[in-house]
């Protein structure tokens, strides 16, 4: 009771430190405060849901509502429109005491575009047309633009003094400039543009008395000294955001821009028609958006304006969420008060980020707090740092979910986004669950205490009666010396009471199969040789016979692989735990006796081993261990009321001991070596091992899935549901990391092909851009960094923990494990949607493969390393991404490439020198074993 208080008490400590850890990231920013009045803002009144499609009019209730808003925090609102009842803003914003300069929006106008499409588009030639009405609109923009001078003037001409200015145009140059040319027109865009908008000027200018001008971004008005000549004020737009300007230097860099406009035409007036930051969306080469950029920036500036008298206008006065569509996820955020008309902080005190923060970290708090229910307070073994260890992860885990949720919940969604971040947060909780199961391994393996079930070879008692064992060895195609050194240690076996059943199973050619017959015959009556010819179901099918053809006395069925040489003890330790009824099978585990002939077979024994001696001791604490088809005995008994071997399932062994345990028998795991056998030779046996391991997991999950789902009756305790399930997750968890990895080209490639979309100026700077493609650093973050990460700590730290090998024999593991990253995806995504796939043999004594032959085998992994390398390499390239999300972008790159990089390693290794002559080492372990 007093253990149970402490870690109580010791997981609160955590859940309280994971709280604090969300009140320091949001501490309240401590500006210099905004106490003024706000010169201007640029005002757009469309609502969240608005976009220029679909909104047709604009209510005079609604324009108030925001006027009404707006004053007495700012003295001037800017607007880009006269039509669609836009026209009413300057009286209804004198009402309120504001006021305005009123803008109408203009585009460029090809009065010829119906003819010159006609004379460069044939009949048939639709896509050459549909470029051409892209480029002009049909005309449509002509009228439109009368209209919009139309109204301009009517406006202009009432007797409203509010009206302080009137602009022609927004940026309708820099549009020009940028604008593409389809093939056939001439490229006269810009010099049009700049004829249309002059007349349009000069019009509005003979018919109004106000100061008239037109919006154009710094380096429009110094390239062109003519458009001056032409206005009555410079209206300038300085916006560091799209120059890609860290924020610490924005403010610095606005003013830097004025004064040289100001030092090129010093004798017109200057008014700053757009400046400002984003609070949210992605990164521009070193600018950041965000919520603290955002008010640092225009503390900063509105500070520094007010004490040089500069006339500006903040954009903008409202997010607007269209703007995602043409100027990416930052272009929604630029707003001072949110879609919702809310102010995100205010002028004149500290600023928070994320304001609501206490709630989404107490969601937090009660979320870790359940998973440490769920998966701690069932572990009566585990010592308190496991607890407190694994305490630690799940709050980490739960925070970074609640984090990624908060984020979404902050931003304006489309159906489509809803969708991304659905499974952006399904994918986070995948990996986190994930990461949970591991963190449990490692609290488990590193502070666990020995139980009822930690076995030890036993001793057989002088009055023990040995039941009958028939041992049943199973060869396919296999080298007559190898299996002649299994007969020979079977011959050696200590044990009274002792059948051995060799079924040859499908071998055609007779001088591979009849040496092991005369050598069955030599060894005597104990050894017993069939040789089956077209015969069904792969080695299932040949123990089956086997079991038909075993004494009718035998207890108990063995079954070892052809390669394996026994311990002579094997059967007199182990046989007496069937001394317990409820025990259905035993399992010892498998070992190698070729682990020193060279890099490559070291570095696969020693990842073989840690499934042995990690995963197998402590899936037997709770009856949960997986059943391999060699070094293992079954109750003969219990395999007939089961069912026999499946001979469907192409990993028979594992899917008979999730019967067993379905049919409610125990087993025994004792973790020493009672056998050892050999390893694949090539990369390719090895790669085909795994696959076939695999493939039959995921087989036996579609046979079996319905007995994991909550019952009245269950046929398997929730022990051995929870690490049957999580010792499938990490396969699912490569195959979801391939997912990512073709996710992550093909984002890539979209990047790369199109990087910036449209409207990249040939100047100075790049304004007016409209990122098609953005990078979702976030949502591959956790999946692929976080788990990589993970595991290979994990793996590391649990090897020195239960392992008995050299941290460089360790790290040979990892390197092995993650070569077979992308094969267990396959066998994983294959398995689940394909049926069929034959029977493979794991080849053992292979020749090395030549080098051609071993590249040819990971051919695929290849490819996506290439293909991985490129894209790293050209995105470094890219200054469009040369930020945070950019760098976070090439390292999930790099990280989706590793696997990959260990596969080409472990292939190289494969066929690198042996360390030593193999037949002496199996000669001197095995003296009674002639060469052949």
């Amino acid at each position: 009771m007093k253990t149970k208080i402490v870690t109580v008490i010791a997981l609160a400590l955590i859940v309280f430190l994971n709280f604090s850890i969300w009140s320091y990231v949001n501490n309240p920013l401590q500006l210099q405060p905004w106490t003024k009045t706000t010169m201007g803002v640029t005002f757009d009144p469309k609502r969240k849901d608005d976009t220029p499609q679909n909104k047709t009019h604009y209510s005079e209730e609604d324009l108030d509502s925001d006027l009404s808003l707006l004053s007495n925090k700012v003295y001037a609102v800017r607007t880009y429109s006269v039509l669609k009842g836009l026209d009413k803003i300057p009286e209804l914003a004198a009402k309120r005491n504001l006021n305005t300069t009123v803008g109408a929006w203009i585009n460029h106008c090809y009065k010829d575009c119906e003819k010159k499409k006609e004379e460069a588009c044939s009949e048939s030639d639709e896509g050459c047309k549909n470029r051409w009405n892209q480029y002009c609109s049909v005309d449509n923009n002509c009228e439109e633009n009368r209209q919009e001078i139309e109204t301009l003037l009517n406006v202009s001409r009432q007797n409203i003094s509010k009206i302080v200015r009137v602009m022609v145009g927004n940026e309708v140059l820099l549009r020009a400039r940028d604008r593409g040319v389809p093939e056939g027109a001439p490229d006269d865009t810009f010099e049009n543009a700049f004829k249309q908008l002059v007349e349009y000027i000069r019009e509005v200018k003979r018919n109004t008395w106000r100061p008239v001008s037109t919006a154009e971004t710094w380096d429009v008005w110094l390239k062109h000294p003519e458009l001056v000549d032409e206005v009555d004020f410079i209206a300038v737009h300085i916006l560091p955001y799209w120059e890609g300007i860290a924020a610490e230097d924005a403010v610095d860099y606005v003013f830097e821009r004025y004064h040289e406009v100001q030092k090129a035409y010093p004798n017109k007036p200057i008014v700053i028609t757009e400046v400002g930051w984003p609070s949210d969306g992605q990164p521009f080469k070193h600018a950041t958006a965000s919520v603290s950029n955002q008010a640092k920036f225009l503390r900063e500036f509105m500070i520094r304006a007010d004490a040089e008298k500069v006339t500006y206008y903040i954009v903008e006065a409202f997010d607007q969420p269209w703007k995602k569509s043409s100027e990416g996820s930052a272009g929604a955020y630029w707003g001072i008060f949110n879609a919702d008309r809310q102010a995100k902080y205010p002028m004149d005190s500290d600023v928070i980020a994320m304001p609501n923060w206490e709630h989404w970290a107490l969601g937090a708090a009660i979320f870790s707090v359940v998973l440490m229910a769920l998966f701690l307070f069932t572990r009566s073994s585990m010592k308190l740092p496991g607890l407190l260890f694994f305490g630690l992860i799940a709050n980490l885990a739960a925070s970074t979910i609640f984090w990624s949720v908060s984020i979404g919940a902050q931003q304006y969604q489309t159906n489509l986004t809803i969708v991304f971040w659905a499974i952006l947060i399904l994918m986070q909780v995948l990996a986190a669950v994930i990461l949970l199961i591991e963190s449990l391994e490692i609290a488990e393996v590193v502070w666990h205490r020995n139980t009822v079930r930690t076995f030890q070879p036993l001793k057989p008692s002088p009055d023990f009666k040995y039941p009958k064992v028939s041992l049943h060895l199973p060869i396919h195609n296999e080298p007559p010396d190898m299996v002649r050194m299994t007969l020979e240690a079977l011959d050696r076996v200590d044990y009274p009471n002792l059948e051995v059943l060799v079924m040859d199973n499908n071998t055609k050619d007779p001088a591979v199969w009849e040496p092991v017959k005369v050598d069955c015959e030599r060894l005597g009556p104990k050894f017993r040789f069939f040789h089956l010819e077209n015969w069904p179901g792969f080695k299932a099918g040949a123990i089956n016979h086997a079991l038909e053809q075993t004494a009718p006395d035998a207890e108990i069925i063995a079954v070892i692989d052809s390669d394996y040489i026994l311990s002579p003890d094997w059967l007199s330790c182990m046989v007496p735990y069937f001394d317990n009824e409820n025990v259905g099978f035993i399992q010892s585990p498998q070992d190698y006796r070729d682990r020193d002939q060279s890099a490559f077979k070291s570095f696969c024994y020693w990842e073989y081993a840690g499934f042995f001696n990690i995963g197998m001791v402590q899936r037997n604490e709770y009856n949960a261990i997986i059943q391999h088809g060699t070094m293992t005995m079954i109750r003969k008994s219990a395999l007939l009321e089961v069912g026999k071997w499946s001979e469907w399932c192409i990993c028979e062994d594992s899917e008979l001991g999730l019967r067993l345990y379905e049919a409610g028998y125990d087993s025994v795991y004792v973790k020493d070596s009672f056998g050892r056998g050999v390893m694949p030779d090539t990369m390719s046996g090895y790669m085909t091992q795994r696959y076939r391991w695999v493939y039959g997991a995921m087989q036996i999950i579609k046979a079996h899935w319905r007995n994991f789902l909550p019952s009245k009756q269950p046929k398997l305790t929730p022990a051995q549901k929870y690490y049957f399930i999580a010792g499938w997750l990490p396969w699912f968890s490569d195959a979801l990391a391939l997912i990512f990895t073709c996710t992550s080209l093909i984002l890539t490639g979209v990047i790369l092909y199109e990087p910036i979309s449209s409207w990249i100026s040939n100047g100075a700077v790049d304004f007016g851009v409209r990122i098609n493609s953005e990078l979702p650093a976030n949502a591959f973050l956790l999946p692929t960094v976080g788990i990589f990460s993970f595991k290979i700590i994990r793996g590391l730290w649990l090897y020195q923990a239960r392992v008995p090998c050299s941290v460089w024999e360790s790290l040979g593991a990892s390197l092995s494990g993650l070569s077979l990253t992308h094969t267990v995806a396959k066998g994983t995504l294959q398995g689940l949607f394909t049926s069929g796939k034959p029977f493979m043999r794991t080849p053992k004594f292979e020749q090395h493969s030549a080098l051609f032959v071993s590249l040819f085998t990971i051919r695929q992994e290849l490819l996506l390393l290439i293909l991985l390398s490129i894209a790293i390499g050209m995105m470094a390239s890219l200054e469009h991404f040369d930020n945070l999300s950019g760098r976070l972008w090439i390292a999930i790159l790099s990280v989706q490439a590793v696997p990959y990089v260990a596969a080409l390693l472990t292939a190289l290794i494969s066929i690198a020198p042996d360390y030593k002559s193999y037949t002496p080492k199996l000669v001197a372990e095995n003296p009674d074993v002639k060469k052949s």
